[in-house]
Order: C-alpha cells, then sequence, then structure tokens
C-alpha cells in the first residue's frame, strides 16, 4: 500500500501547532521528508509514530506549542503599539479602541470605549506592576470581528488606581469572542507578568516582533 504523504500544514494541523514549529521539527531531523513534486512531505505513519512514542516531557513540550500557537492567533505586531500616550486612563481606553477600529476589529470605536469604560468603572482592570488587561464586562461577538489582544506601551505612565498604586506602563486589551478565549488569554499574560525579567524585557524591546518573540517564545 503506498504510504500517505502530509504537507508541512497538514502536519501542523495534526499536531495542533503553526507551521513553523512543524518546520523546526524537520530540520532537527524529529520528521524526514520526501520529494513530491516541488513539495517536500512528511509520511504520515511517521507523524502517527511519533505521537504514539512521545514521552512525558516531549508530552509537555508539544502542550506548551499548542498553547503558545493558540496565542498567537489573538496577538500579532499588527496589533502593537510601542509608543503608546495618554495622560488619564479614560484617553488610554479612547486611543486603544481608536486602535481596534483602525485595524479593523470592531466597527465602532464609540461602542468599544463606552464598553470598556463601563468595565473600568466597577474594577480597575489594572493588576499591579505596572499592567492593565483592559476588556469589556462581557463577550460581544457579533461587535469583535475576530478574536484580538491589542498592546500598548507608555513609557511616561498612566494612574489607573492599580492594587499597587503604580502608574500602568504596559497595557492590554483583549477583545475575545467567548469565555474560553477570555479566561486561556488572562492565565496565559498573567503567568508571563508574574517574572520580573519579562516585564522589563517588555519595557526593553525595540520592535513590536520583539514583544511578539518575547511572549511566544518565553519559557
Amino acid at each position: 500500500m503506498k504510504k500517505k504523504l502530509l504537507t508541512v500544514n497538514e502536519v501542523a494541523k495534526i499536531l495542533k501547532v503553526s507551521p513553523n514549529i512543524v518546520q523546526e521539527m524537520i530540520k532537527e531531523k524529529v520528521f524526514k521528508t520526501v520529494k513530491a513534486g516541488s513539495t517536500k512531505k512528511v509520511s504520515k505513519d511517521e507523524v502517527d509514530d511519533w505521537l504514539a512514542k512521545l514521552n512525558e516531557s516531549e508530552v509537555q513540550k508539544l502542550a506548551l506549542q499548542r498553547t503558545v500557537c493558540r496565542f498567537q492567533d489573538y496577538f500579532l505586531p499588527e496589533y502593537i503599539n510601542m509608543n503608546f500616550e495618554a495622560d488619564n486612563k479614560y484617553e488610554a481606553i479612547a486611543k486603544m479602541s481608536i486602535m481596534a477600529k483602525e485595524l479593523k476589529i470592531v466597527r465602532d470605536q464609540r461602542w468599544l470605549y463606552e464598553v470598556v469604560v463601563a468595565r473600568e468603572e466597577l474594577v480597575s482592570t489594572a493588576v499591579g506592576k505596572g499592567v492593565a488587561l483592559l476588556h469589556p464586562r462581557h463577550h460581544h461577538p457579533s461587535k469583535i470581528k475576530k478574536p484580538s489582544i491589542l498592546f500598548g506601551r507608555c513609557e511616561k505612565g498612566v494612574e489607573f488606581d492599580a492594587p499597587d498604586s503604580k502608574p500602568v506602563t504596559l497595557f492590554f486589551m483583549l477583545l475575545l469572542h467567548d469565555d474560553k478565549q477570555h479566561l486561556f488569554s488572562l492565565s496565559y499574560i498573567s503567568k508571563f507578568i508574574m517574572k520580573e525579567e519579562n516585564l522589563q524585557a517588555l519595557k526593553d524591546a525595540q520592535t513590536p516582533d520583539d514583544v511578539v518573540n518575547l511572549l511566544t517564545l518565553h519559557k
């Protein structure tokens, strides 16, 4: 029987990771490739065999890679403003709302501003350490075109009623479709910012790609 061959994208779909990770696995000789026309492919039997023989550490590594890939679906370089400026919390929310409109994530920036301010007036979304996790109180999948997370870095800082009274310099705006996406992203970002070295690295990052890499390649 002729062996079934898979493209890199097909392998990525089976493993639930990005094609870039599969390319890296091929480079590290985890999988061998065969030439099929102008495309390099991987035997499905080889992928199935590798999955069947995973040890505990490899299972954990694969789970981490899947988690990172999931976060990458929401967090893109174009969603990042490295030179964010605002004089107060309301201006910060307004500017993030405008950013979402310009990126075509939402159609109505005024609506987004109002629902995020309404959430903010219940209790501050500043979590301490100079970080705020802005988001609406309820999910609005009909208003938000695609699940997204925006990021803004404000060097001078903005007073935000944070629990530690520190001004916010790092803003995340979570615009997601359901509780599963929201809780996953909150947990993912919260774990990252627990480490002081990660926060400092975000402050020192030079480009949007640096920020994405920090949040998707950290250990």
